[in-house]
């Protein structure tokens, strides 16, 4: 007998969550700041009382939360409640051309690309949960690894050894740290993690589309020798490929990017052009389980390598581990190790890290749901359609 049709049954309702959780440390990029956590989950309901839950991009800027659940409230869900799809990427391909003049009148492709992200990650939880399969294994077909390498992102510059060090103790093997802050205090950055890297770790760092292509080719000349796994977004994803193809050319560092990235043909070309190493969709900002799954595919058919970006929330995090463990390869997973309440206490209890490698949460579906007694207190904007 073979496997039930993946269906979303029919959408009786969606739910619209901002939490806000405050935070004593500031996350700060080479473009901007965070001063606490947000985060925006889809809850879908069906006919039948099933739920599937996603997560929304929604970082910067500051008012970005609640916008994006505006959004989605007044504008995507309204498509959605009283449907139904024989499979969740024939909902995102509704949701895509149902939007689709609103998009080129507004100008707002990018928030709306973060709606119908989050939306399509809970659609195939819904799905997923509706058989009552782990989510993983229904994204690839066949039963998946219970465990997802992962690395430690988001490290500051200011006090980088420190939280290196805790991360370390957290169970993890690889670090990820943010530059793009000026070339001297860059440089002092890099030394001083490359000299507290032990033996077996790994070092990458991520200049959040900071320089030119001439400062960029003197960071990697300064930087050839320290042993870095990639540099992530060292110029501004829109740079012509030619000044992409002259950097690569020139580093000895292998090059990574792909979370500003947001169209199948942009990824192709960076997987086929081979200025980029390692690819980074970010499946709660652009296209979702339904897009980045295949390009996924294409990236390894590449021979390149597949590192699902994240940075956000709990739910978010987990359906990232889920692609990675669907699609395979030797890819880590980004689990940034900054304080924030909406990853630990949205996946209760957090999977265990250890030796380098995330436990996927047992369970049909993520295998998750928010702890709502526990994350109330941060809701700011709740919204039913």
């Amino acid at each position: 007998m073979g496997m039930p049709a993946l269906t979303t049954g029919r959408i009786e309702r969606v739910a619209l969550h901002v939490l806000r959780a405050p935070i004593a440390e500031p996350v700060r990029t080479s473009f901007g700041t965070m001063t606490d956590r947000p985060s925006v989950l889809v809850g879908i309901s069906d006919h039948e009382g099933a739920c599937g839950w996603g997560e929304i991009w929604c970082n910067y800027p500051v008012c970005g939360a609640e916008h994006r659940a505006r959004l989605a409230a007044e504008v995507v869900a309204p498509h959605l409640v009283g449907k139904s799809f024989d499979h969740p990427a024939a909902a995102q391909r509704f949701l895509t051309q149902a939007t689709r003049v609103l998009a080129l009148q507004t100008r707002e492709f990018g928030p709306l690309d973060q709606i119908l992200a989050g939306f399509d990650i809970a659609l195939w939880d819904l799905a997923a949960r509706r058989q009552d399969r782990p989510l993983g294994e229904v994204l690839a077909g066949r039963p998946v690894t219970s465990r997802v390498p992962v690395y430690a992102s988001g490290i500051n510059p200011q006090g980088a050894v420190t939280t290196l060090q805790r991360a370390r103790e957290s169970g993890f093997d690889a670090f990820k740290v943010k530059i793009g802050f000026g070339a001297a205090q860059d440089r002092q950055t890099i030394a001083a993690l490359v000299a507290e890297r032990g033996d077996g770790e790994r070092l990458m760092a991520d200049a959040n589309q900071a320089w030119s292509l001439e400062e960029a080719r003197a960071m990697v000349t300064d930087l050839q020798d320290s042993g870095l796994d990639w540099l992530e977004e060292p110029m501004p994803v829109d740079t012509p490929a030619t000044d992409w193809q002259a950097l690569a050319a020139c580093s000895a560092i292998p090059l990574a990017g792909g979370e500003n990235l947001a169209s199948s043909a942009a990824f192709d070309a960076a997987a086929e052009a081979g200025w980029l190493s390692v690819i980074q969709p970010d499946l709660a900002k652009w296209g979702g389980f339904s897009a980045c799954l295949p390009i996924a595919r294409r990236v390894l058919e590449a021979g390149r390598r597949y590192c699902p970006h994240y940075l956000g929330g709990g739910i978010g995090l987990i359906a990232s581990a889920h692609a990675l463990a669907a699609v395979g390869g030797d890819g880590r997973l980004e689990v940034d190790c900054n304080p924030n309440p909406l990853r630990e206490q949205l996946v209760t209890p957090f999977p265990a890290i250890a030796n380098g490698a995330m436990a996927l949460p047992p369970g049909s579906g993520l295998g998750v749901v928010p702890d709502w007694p526990m994350v109330r207190e941060w809701e700011t904007l709740c919204l039913n359609v």
